[in-house]
């Protein structure tokens, strides 16, 4: 191909490079020249274009591009008309794509006049997604290189196809352990049937049984009986080994365990077996909750008709890390909770400090002095040296005298006049000055001076409602104590509450998505009501 200043006389069937404007004359990047055109330059005193010009063994851009998105395309593509050195294919059908990616590497090291661009492997797809583009480069491809490339794209199966998802017959058993909520159970068949419905496959043919490997045996075969195509169990514990509960029980059955784990987080805790062909999966816990997980990877080969493989659950790496991914089938609304944005959890610290201090007696408790910093201020120092991002410090009862105390902080602080009422309405002030992008919020009590920024840092890592973690209270020895981390999704629930009590009612209300973290020392369990309190915690 012949590229640069082209004279007006010799422009002819040339390939115009850029957009070109005088007069009452405008042609287009990308014309070709015809006579008339070439007239029409001669007339408007155009005497020199930039310009492409074909030559023996060139391919124009557009039939190159046809070619090659036609040799490319497998079943479930359609290919589109090529414009500009650009051809795409289209799916067809809701599916997953399927790319040939070693032999796509090969493809488009050939030469840089020809590229293919493809999504992800295995990205699930709709109808009318745009699957691949295919675009050359300059205006024209070396007809030897697009030689080259047709052949690497017939060794083998099609470099693009889509494997679309069919109906399958999915089968849920769920164990449970005494005492365990039937609503949590009805939550995971719930977050089960909106996977299968997305992936055009009717609800679950569900079962519950107890947690022993002989019951869970028993309702594999009764699923298997039922004709299922797949078994998914989900047990009251997560699997932990091989040889656990429900492992032991689908191989109890007749089945067989293939994998456990995969390197996809969150997912990493699930089990791949067979039964004589029937794919059986022990769940991992966040198959709970409808975010996107390494489960639903599996699962979407699975009714798309795939196999899949320890090698292929081993080789989900790339691209496994899924906890700050939001574009996504089944979207995971937030990093955490609900924002679609890539970002670790974002958690506020309320520091409750309203309260009238009447069992303490004349003087206000959070004033008191403990190795020489008022209460309250360890307590705002706490929160400020911890993970968390923003702090705010809810004042009530002597505000003046509160506020003194902790000045040299900086800390922000909303004024609470309804102090008077009870803890709850600190708790609803607190939480109408949060920022709408925290994702969560730590409420510390102002007369808890022990309780230090590793604690709080404790519960700030094991926050993860996408796993179930969506309240975390610290414990010592099983008992549970203070401060409380809950979710953004518990805020408009927790305005609701009145009276003088915290977060408790949000806690009793919402057992199933509670972590109890398990923490040293004493400090959790430590407040300082009277001063005979604060005599023992002095010495």
């Amino acid at each position: 191909m012949i590229f640069g200043p082209t004279p007006t006389d010799q422009a002819e069937g040339a390939i115009l490079a850029h957009s070109l404007k005088q007069g009452d004359l405008s042609f287009k990047k990308g014309r070709r020249l015809s006579a008339d055109d070439v007239e029409a330059l001669r007339a408007a005193q155009v005497h020199e274009v930039i310009a492409a010009r074909l030559e023996a063994g060139d391919v124009h851009e557009d039939a190159a591009a046809r070619r090659l998105a036609e040799a490319v395309a497998g079943t479930g593509c359609t290919v589109t008309e090529a414009f500009t050195g650009r051809c795409n294919l289209i799916a067809g059908a809701r599916g997953l794509i399927q790319v040939a990616t070693e032999r796509l590497d090969a493809l488009n090291l050939v030469d840089e006049a020809l590229t293919v661009a493809t999504l992800g492997d295995l990205e699930p797809v709709e109808p009318r997604q745009m699957l691949a583009t295919v675009k050359v480069i300059p205006f024209a491809a070396p007809a030897m290189a697009l030689s080259r490339c047709l052949e690497i794209a017939d060794k083998g199966p099609p470099l693009v196809r889509v494997a679309p998802f069919a109906a399958k017959r999915v089968g849920l058993v769920q164990t449970r352990l005494p005492g365990m909520k039937a609503s949590l159970l009805d939550k995971t068949r719930e977050a089960v049937d909106a996977r299968l419905a997305a992936l055009g496959s009717k609800p679950c043919l569900e079962s519950r049984c107890g947690h022993r490997e002989d019951e869970v045996a028993a309702a594999v075969a009764a699923q298997r009986q039922a004709g299922c195509e797949i078994v998914l169990v989900s047990g009251a514990s997560a699997i932990v080994d091989r040889r656990d509960i429900v492992p032991a029980g689908i191989e109890r059955a007749g089945g067989r365990v293939l994998h456990f784990g995969m390197p996809v987080d969150p997912g990493n805790l699930l089990l791949l077996a067979d039964w004589d062909g029937l794919p059986v999966l022990g769940l991992p816990g966040c198959a709970r909750s409808p975010k996107v997980n390494g489960f639903d990877w599996v699962l979407q080969r699975l009714c798309a008709g795939l196999e899949v493989r320890p090698a292929d659950v081993m080789r989900m790496g790339t691209g496994g890390l899924l906890k700050e991914i939001g574009g996504r089938p089944l979207p995971r609304a937030e990093a955490v909770e609900g924002a679609g944005v890539k970002h670790a959890p974002r958690i506020a610290a309320l520091v409750l400090a309203a309260g009238q201090s009447r069992r303490y007696g004349a003087e206000n408790k959070l004033l008191v002095d403990l190795e020489g910093k008022p209460l309250v201020r360890r307590a705002v120092e706490a929160a400020q040296a911890s993970q968390a991002e923003r702090v705010l410090l809810v004042t009530g009862h002597a505000c003046d005298d509160v506020e003194a105390a902790v000045a040299e902080t900086g800390v922000a602080t909303v004024h609470n006049p309804d102090y008077a009422e009870g803890l709850s309405t600190s708790l609803r002030c607190g939480l109408a000055g949060l920022p709408e992008e925290i994702d969560g919020v730590l409420v510390l009590l102002g007369d808890m001076p022990r309780v230090e920024a590793v604690i709080l840092d404790k519960l700030i890592a094991a926050f993860d409602p996408v796993e179930g973690r969506a309240i975390c209270i610290p414990t010592v020895r099983g008992k549970r104590g203070n401060p409380v981390l809950f979710a953004r999704r518990f805020f408009a629930e927790a305005m609701e509450i009145a009276g003088d009590v915290g977060a408790k009612p949000l806690i009793a209300a919402h057992a199933e998505s509670v972590a109890e973290v398990p923490v040293e020392g004493e400090a959790v369990l430590l407040d300082v009501d009277t001063p005979e309190a604060l005599a023992r915690l002095r010495s």
